[in-house]
């Protein structure tokens, strides 16, 4: 196997100035650089990157932290970030951890131990204050999607609290009054503040809340709430708090002949690729998944070379109306 020396004799260079070269830290004239790129390839040198991680202290590798890479939302966040760490030159190392503790302090552990440079941590469920111990003193970390309360690491989410009203503003310009409320583990950063923009829409408008059912950001919790309003009476028109929601909501509705929009308006959240092809299309409030993959890797990438970002990053949702909602056949008092 032929060694940076074999390489720095056959281009007539020094050693240092053919690992400089490769690595991108110096300059050299075109005649030089291209003997060392022509030794390269007649020899098929390959880097011993053990020795060049022992030596810099970086792995070039990052953590990515996912509740379910199954989840559409979750997976095309990952599918972003590798995307984008694999242009910047780092391979990702994935966990799933369903929504497990355990599995993300050991991802967690990962860092501390030096397998990773730096990680990007989403999860799904409300934090006893066990993460954010887990989390405390670790730098190179950034937080997406939900919070986790009492961490110091940067964050970045969405306006979930817009992006409901948005959702409820619309079915009431439709003349929608009762209007139902499907989110998801209750105590959990986005299903509070879903809920907080549902309630202040209804009362810009005068309205009572309808019923709120907090279970999972599920297509089974979905279903599940469903039966429940059947049982109970339908309202005019349902918010749910993530698409998959409104997929279950949907499929269980159709099953008890219930139409979708003549006899009950529904909107969703996040505008999964699916929400445009499902029958009938689905309004949906729509999360900027790329851009936020992409600011996430920005920040780690930041952090490792010592600069600093913002604590907490908003980005902005987008109403997108369907036909999964239109005005309501009640006459309005």
């Amino acid at each position: 196997m032929a060694t940076l020396t074999d390489v720095a004799r056959r281009a007539g260079v020094s050693p240092a100035a053919v690992s400089r070269h490769l690595n991108g830290r110096i300059t050299l004239p075109p005649q030089t650089r291209a003997r060392i790129d022509a030794a390269v390839a007649e020899l098929n040198y390959k880097p011993n990157l053990l020795a060049k991680r022992l030596s810099t202290g970086r792995t070039e590798a990052i953590g990515l932290v996912t509740p379910e890479i199954d989840n559409p939302f979750f997976g095309e966040l990952a599918a972003i970030i590798e995307e984008a760490a694999a242009d910047a030159g780092y391979a990702v190392y994935i966990t799933s951890t369903r929504g497990d503790l355990s599995r993300e302090i050991t991802a967690l552990g990962r860092l501390r131990e030096r397998h990773v440079d730096g990680l990007i941590l989403m999860t799904n469920r409300p934090d006893d204050g066990a993460l954010a111990k887990a989390l405390s003193g670790l730098s190179n970390v950034v937080i997406v999607d939900e919070d986790v309360p009492g961490a110091a690491q940067p964050r970045i989410f969405v306006e979930n609290s817009a992006g409901t009203r948005l959702a409820t503003e619309h079915l009431i310009s439709l003349g929608h009054r009762r209007i139902a409320m499907v989110g998801g583990p209750p105590g959990l950063m986005s299903v509070t503040e879903r809920q907080a923009g549902w309630e202040a829409a209804l009362a810009a408008a005068g309205l009572p809340p309808g019923p709120r059912l907090l279970g999972t950001y599920t297509r089974a919790h979905g279903r599940a709430a469903a039966e429940q309003l059947l049982a109970e009476g339908l309202p005019d028109a349902i918010v749910a708090c993530a698409d998959d929601i409104a997929l279950g909501l949907l499929e269980a509705l159709r099953e008890a002949g219930v139409s979708v929009p003549g006899d009950i308006a529904l909107t969703g959240f996040d505008d999964m690729r699916y929400a445009a092809l499902i029958d009938p299309p689905l309004t949906t409030v729509r999360q900027p998944a790329a851009q936020m993959g992409r600011l996430a890797l920005a920040h780690l990438l930041t952090l490792l070379s010592g600069g600093e970002v913002a604590p907490v990053t908003r980005l902005p949702v987008t109403l997108i109306p369907r036909s999964s909602t239109a005005p309501s056949k009640v006459p309005t008092p």
